[in-house]
């Protein structure tokens, strides 16, 4: 007798467990959240002296020192923070600034704890003169890349990093649009500069505008660092983004980051002592209507305030940085990584 209560215990209990579970499964099937980061890394650069660049302070010849030793420990950082930024679960997509070849692309994805996720990569080597450049890490499986290509920014100065703009099917059959900015710096002064930032998000802005032209409610994502604040003239006026809305217009672009320049307390960068957000997501207006089969708002972006990816500092504290001049500290980089969490409804 008892034995037989034993069994029939049993198989009530597991019944009422797939009785239980099964919805929850069947909720993951039709929904899911995938996370999109990106991140300035602060000079990733090998150790091998590239002759069709100005590189050569990245050696260990050179100005930084720049060891094998210090190599792998600055891409095994920046594949922790990587990971921090992913949360519970590995990042999507991942816009990349400042790294410097297909070989550092190679390492950090297949040498380093990020290796498990099995990253793919887009990247060209771009006309900047100290040879950086933007790339887009992905995961085949959820992200498939179906079309790239690389948007000169005109200027006449020192030439600078190309946009990155990859096309891509997501698992639920929706296309995204995802562009991938390093602007032009500050140096020289921000009046002094400002045009080629200006040259930048016109040529943006071109994209863009065809792309909305031709499909009114076409997904865009445009992420990375822009050496300009969210209201600046360079996205404001030229690149033409707005404060998210409740009642988004398809054909406008949404600065997802504005929030946290009118904090003024946190930042993705930290200069003279202030918090600013240079590093920034902008998404077109259907990804910001939450019918829609994907979508997102200004409460799922976020900056990566992990503990390990700070120091103090006289005001507070800053990014634990990667280099202080010259000198290798050991840190991760002087921009923190954001992202947004971007909801995904499968297809009926």
């Amino acid at each position: 007798m008892k034995g037989w209560l034993s069994t029939r215990f049993l198989r009530f209990f597991l019944y009422s467990q797939i009785v239980v579970v099964l919805p929850c499964l069947a909720e993951k099937a039709d929904h899911e959240t995938i996370r999109i980061v990106s991140y300035n890394v602060e000079n990733l650069f090998d150790c091998e002296d590239d002759p069709m660049t100005d590189d050569n302070a990245f050696t260990p010849e050179g100005e930084y020192q720049w060891t094998e030793g210090k190599y792998k420990n600055k891409l095994n950082n920046i594949s922790r923070a990587i990971t921090a930024a992913g949360g519970w679960a590995k990042p999507v997509i991942i816009g990349l600034c400042e790294v410097e070849n297909k070989k550092v692309l190679t390492d950090l994805t297949q040498r380093t704890q990020l290796k498990v996720c099995g990253y793919q990569f887009v990247h060209k080597d771009s006309p900047d003169q100290r040879g950086v450049d933007v790339a887009l890490a992905y995961l085949p499986d959820r992200f498939r890349i179906i079309g790239e290509d690389f948007i000169p920014v005109p200027i006449e100065e020192r030439p600078t990093r190309d946009i990155l703009h990859a096309t891509g099917v997501l698992f639920n059959g929706d296309t995204l649009h995802v562009f991938v900015n390093h602007w032009p710096s500050r140096y020289g002064g921000e009046l002094e500069s400002e045009h080629k930032r200006f040259a930048a998000a016109k040529a943006l802005r071109k994209v863009t505008d065809s792309l909305q032209n031709a499909q009114p409610r076409c997904n865009i994502i445009i992420m990375g660092d822009f050496n300009d604040y969210p209201y600046n003239a360079s996205i404001k006026e030229v690149l033409g983004t707005e404060k998210p809305t409740a009642t988004p217009t398809d054909t406008k672009l949404y600065n997802l980051c504005e929030q946290f320049a009118e904090r003024g307390d946190i930042g993705s960068h930290k200069f003279g002592g202030e918090w600013g957000m240079l590093d920034q997501l902008i998404v077109s207006g259907p990804l910001l209507d939450p019918k829609h089969t994907i979508h997102t708002s200004t409460y799922d972006v976020h900056i990566c305030e992990e503990d390990f990816l700070l120091k103090e500092d006289k005001t507070g504290k800053a990014p634990k940085r990667a280099f202080m001049g010259a000198f290798y500290a050991y840190g991760y980089s002087d921009h923190l990584p954001i992202f947004l969490d971007l909801d995904i409804i499968n297809h009926e």
